[in-house]
């Protein structure tokens, strides 16, 4: 991530080194790893045309409670949302979306590439999320019918936001409602959505296709999973345009089993609400601890990120204790926590920045 300075491997070298730059730096699941082996039996149809893709897309439908889904396994995140929004969007179309957002800070104009041009609209709002009147205003600001003006033709809103919030069932209910009162469609940036839902404590259904949300980036390897993220589409119209798009963007894997294989068991049994569950909760345990030493966070962390205003000679010494984190601003630092940081590993994290401060 270019936006994100890592701390340096200058720390003292008798500390065992604390991990906090981000969950992709965790390792894989032990049931996805299972998983992999278990479907290296044998020869198997390549190009999805296998059993375990087609048990997929039945694991999607049951887990999302829709009959119509459709399931995409793609490389990246950056894939499934470029991919995915190019298939909502029309080239003159512009995609609106929180200022803050992955999709227009950290994914190098992809969706505007895949896209034909679509334009990303970037809006304020707080806490990294959007809300009905922000959405409003841009639509109030936006010349409709006019060809000199890209039309708003997709709303797109990451959940958890990349500040670490979550958008709760009403405010998406409400910013759905909005979005099709003007004929946008609805995207999900859901990189870390098991971490959203387990924070929510509801069904996947909830914060997708009941709040009116056409298509969500499935993330996964955030969160356990070795090498795949997801197009999740509710939209039975976008099935076959999606299958063309995923293909040319070459994303479609030859042994795509494998790929179907870390999905389907990252879904059964509620494993990867699990995983995410253990993540937020020893985010909670940090940020309870930040707290209590009055250090002062920028948001309260809903999910498992947490940015915390400090000096830059008081990040200096939290190196020097061992920790890794990322400098993503002056003055400004990042926490992350995955599904294996443990309580001791959070302990020992507040007593070295104890100790530091």
């Amino acid at each position: 991530m270019s936006t994100f300075q890592s701390s340096p491997s200058g720390a003292a070298p008798e500390l065992r080194p604390i991990e906090l730059r981000s969950d992709n730096t965790a390792g894989v699941a032990p049931e996805i790893l299972e998983a992999i082996t278990a479907a290296d039996r044998g020869s198997a149809a390549a190009y999805g045309g296998d059993d375990l893709s087609a048990r997929l897309r039945d694991r999607v439908a049951e887990v999302f409670e829709h009959d119509d889904v459709s399931v995409f396994p793609v490389l990246t995140g950056t894939a499934a949302n470029s991919i995915g929004l190019s298939a909502l969007c029309p080239p003159w179309g512009a995609v609106l979306c929180h200022e803050t957002s992955h999709i227009i800070r950290n994914e190098c104009g992809a969706t505007s590439m895949f896209g034909a041009g679509a334009v990303m609209r970037g809006l304020a709002g707080p806490h990294h999320r959007l809300d009905v009147r922000a959405l409003e205003q841009a639509f109030a600001s936006t010349n409709w019918g006019d060809p000199h003006h890209s039309q708003p033709s997709v709303l797109s809103l990451t959940n958890p936001t990349d500040g670490g919030t979550v958008y709760d069932l009403p405010t998406l209910m409400s910013l759905g409602d909005a979005a099709r009162a003007r004929g946008l469609r609805f995207h999900i940036d859901g990189a870390r959505i098991a971490n959203a839902i387990a924070a929510l404590g509801c069904r996947p259904a909830d914060v997708t296709w009941r709040a009116g949300v056409d298509m969500v980036s499935l993330g996964a390897t955030k969160n356990g999973v070795m090498s795949t993220d997801a197009i999740v589409c509710f939209d039975p119209a976008l099935t076959d345009e999606l299958t063309y798009r995923v293909k040319r963007a070459g994303q479609v894997a030859s042994k795509m089993r494998y790929q179907s294989a870390q999905l389907d068991a990252y879904l059964t049994d509620g494993l990867w609400l699990r995983l995410a569950g253990r993540a937020n909760a020893a985010m909670s345990r940090l940020a309870k601890g930040l707290g209590e030493l009055g250090l002062d966070l920028v948001d309260r962390p809903d999910a498992n990120i947490a940015f915390l205003t400090v000096d830059d000679s008081v990040a200096d010494r939290f190196e020097h204790a061992g920790l890794l984190f990322y400098r993503t601003a002056p003055r400004t630092i990042r926490f992350v926590t995955s599904f294996r940081t443990t309580d001791d590993e959070v302990d020992d994290a507040l007593g070295r920045i104890a100790t530091a401060l």
